[in-house]
């Protein structure tokens, strides 16, 4: 059969523009993250500032029961503020003190990484039953975690939580459970490039451990594969 030149130059346009269209490209534009005035701290997220912006979903990373997962993150002129959702259906969360080992079992965790160039990063978690773990990463022959000094007034994260449909003790049926934490600038003073200013621009990630099918599910808004301190995988945020 004799060839067509014009055709084959369509088809070979269609053909790309079947790729570009059912390709989806990822998104790498910084999140924006907006200004508030202060204001408290109740776990629910019922504060009408947090209008001011919109839930962002974390992906979930492992195969499991698959339950909604998102957050939200403001910022004003003393700290940031962070807020949790997770579907869930039973609490998984033996641990009764702050400071235990709280990545073996349900939580939420924020990582902030101020200044990318340096593999120093700080780490926050914190469980369906409200306990904490505040870590600084030196991430430079792995991640080995050290606990703040002076943990107390101004250096101290506000943080509450509140379960829905169920008692807020291990091993209690739930339907869901929020995590509304305010993390102060003097906390986070020891890293570089902080406090942020209006423009300025971290890394961040923003992720979430269950443990109802018996081994760990995670989910992550930043591309981690096994890891949450895959840190030079972190996504960009930008303080409006």
């Amino acid at each position: 059969m004799k060839s067509h030149p014009g055709r084959t130059v369509l088809l070979l346009l269609l053909h790309t523009l079947f790729l570009v269209t059912t390709i989806p490209a990822q998104d790498n534009a910084p999140l924006v993250v907006k200004k508030t005035t202060d204001f408290s701290i109740t776990g629910s997220g019922e504060n009408g500032e947090w209008q001011r912006t919109e839930w962002v979903p974390l992906a979930q990373l492992d195969k499991g029961k698959l339950y909604e997962s998102k957050f939200k993150i403001l910022y004003s002129a003393t700290g940031i503020y962070v807020l949790f959702y997770g579907e869930d259906e039973r609490i998984n969360s033996p641990f009764e003190n702050d400071f235990d080992p709280l990545f073996r079992a349900d939580v939420f965790e924020v990582f902030f990484h101020p200044q990318p160039s340096t593999p120093v990063y700080f780490e926050y978690e914190i469980s369906p039953l409200n306990r904490e773990l505040v870590l600084l990463i030196p991430n430079l022959k792995g991640a080995q975690g050290w606990l703040p000094w002076n943990y107390t007034g101004n250096r101290k994260v506000k943080k509450n939580v509140v379960v829905t449909g169920g008692a807020m003790e291990n091993n209690a049926a739930i339907q869901s459970w929020t995590a509304e934490l305010f993390f102060p600038y003097g906390l986070l003073s020891p890293l570089e490039n902080t406090p942020p200013k209006s423009g300025t621009a971290w890394n961040a990630n923003f992720c979430r451990l269950d443990y109802d099918s018996g081994k760990m599910i995670k989910w992550s808004w930043s591309p981690v594969k096994s890891s949450f301190h895959e840190y030079k995988k972190f996504r960009s945020i930008r303080f409006e």
